[in-house]
Order: C-alpha cells, then sequence, then structure tokens
C-alpha cells in the first residue's frame, strides 16, 4: 500500500452515560482499551485499497462519504488483509447486514462502538462538546457548505480530529432493533448541520445501505 491508515491513539479504559434523547433513557457502558483513528478514512485511503473511490468534488484529504455501513465494514476487512491482521468481520449475504458478526478479539480494523465513540470524542470532558464548536469542527456556520481536509480544525484533549463536525461516522451498534430494525447508529454531527447537531451525545441511525454526502467513518482497533 502506497498510503497508510491514519494514525491512531491508544485510548484507555473507562465508562461512558450514553443517553437518548427521544426516549429520555440513559444506560452505562464499560469500555475497554481500544485504538482509535486520529481522524475519519480519506478518500485517498479508500481509493487506496478499493482502487476507486466515490464520485464526488471534494479533495483527497477529505472524508471518504456515500460509503453505506456495509461498505464500511467490507473495507475495514480488506484493509485489514493488506496490512496483515486479522480481519474482524464475517460477512454474509443478508441485504440488510443483520448476518455481519464482529470478532471483538481480532486484531484488524473495525468500526468502532457506540460508547467508544462517545468515549473518545468527549476525551473525559463533561460539556456538549470538547471545545468552541468553530475551533474544532467544520459545520454549517463554517464550512461554506462543503466538506473539508481532515485534521485541520484543533482536536481534542485526546489527540482526536474532527470527531464533531466535517462528516457523520459510522458505529457498530444496531439503533434499536424493536423499532428500526437493522438501522445502525451514527455519530458527530457534518459539515452542513446547524450546532444542534453537532454535539458529542447526539444520535442519528439509517439503514445500513444508506449512502450520503456527508456520512463516513473512522477506523478502530481492539487491544
Amino acid at each position: 500500500m502506497s498510503r497508510e491508515p491514519a494514525p491512531e491513539r491508544v485510548i484507555e479504559a473507562g465508562e461512558i452515560v450514553l443517553r437518548d434523547e427521544g426516549t429520555r433513557t440513559e444506560w452505562r457502558i464499560e469500555v475497554g482499551a481500544f485504538r482509535l483513528a486520529r481522524y475519519p478514512v480519506t478518500r485517498e485511503l479508500y481509493r487506496d485499497v478499493l482502487g476507486e473511490a466515490p464520485a464526488s468534488p471534494a479533495g483527497p484529504r477529505t472524508p471518504v462519504t456515500e460509503v453505506s455501513w456495509l461498505d464500511a465494514v467490507r473495507f475495514c476487512n480488506l484493509l485489514s488483509r493488506a496490512t496483515g491482521l486479522e480481519p474482524c468481520y464475517t460477512i454474509g449475504d443478508d441485504p440488510d447486514g443483520q448476518d455481519v458478526v464482529c470478532d471483538w478479539a481480532a486484531g484488524g480494523h473495525r468500526l468502532p462502538s457506540e460508547a467508544e465513540w462517545e468515549y473518545a470524542c468527549r476525551a473525559g470532558t463533561p460539556g456538549v462538546r470538547y471545545g468552541e464548536l468553530d475551533e474544532i469542527a467544520w459545520y454549517r456556520g463554517n464550512s461554506g457548505g462543503r466538506l473539508h481536509d481532515v485534521g485541520t480544525r484543533a482536536p481534542n484533549a485526546w489527540g482526536l480530529h474532527d470527531m464533531i463536525g466535517n462528516v457523520w461516522e459510522w458505529c457498530w451498534d444496531v439503533y434499536d432493533p424493536g423499532v428500526y430494525g437493522p438501522y445502525r447508529v451514527f455519530r458527530g454531527g457534518g459539515a452542513h448541520d446547524l450546532p444542534r447537531g453537532c454535539r458529542a451525545s447526539c444520535r442519528r441511525k439509517s439503514h445500513p445501505t444508506l449512502r450520503i454526502d456527508d456520512l463516513g467513518f473512522r477506523l478502530a482497533r481492539s487491544l
């Protein structure tokens, strides 16, 4: 490979309280230590692994978008094999992705869990977001309606860029299978969003085949 994945940060173990604003419920989750990429997967890395990237006017160092949840887990396996790591995912034929199984003990690339994502995003901070919005994020108020190169806004205390803004990021989790079936979670807000969408606790969901121009993903690895 001519380009390597984004540098990773080791995120130490801890716990996080997740909240669902719609149902007004919250739940506490223990988070084990893991590795997380400093910024989302870029168009250049995606193209390097697959040979092509979804059509977009955005530059090579912007986050890849128009990538479904199923596309993202397949990419993780391909990148793992290309870099000599054990793939995490077993992927079947279900068009809804409900037969995808993650081996959390494998050493390869994967999507973060929702708990891992928010825990890493907050980086020990209790507020709505980990810094002043204009300093940490590309959002509707400063993005000019376009995506920007990764790593060009201030990182959080753990050295992670673009956790808020620029693009939403797919997570592993099913949102609420009893209500929404196979819908998966995505987090973080994007370049077109108002401040309300750019918060550490903001949760959204869609079908795992959704492809849209402000939704990408970030790589994690188990320790």
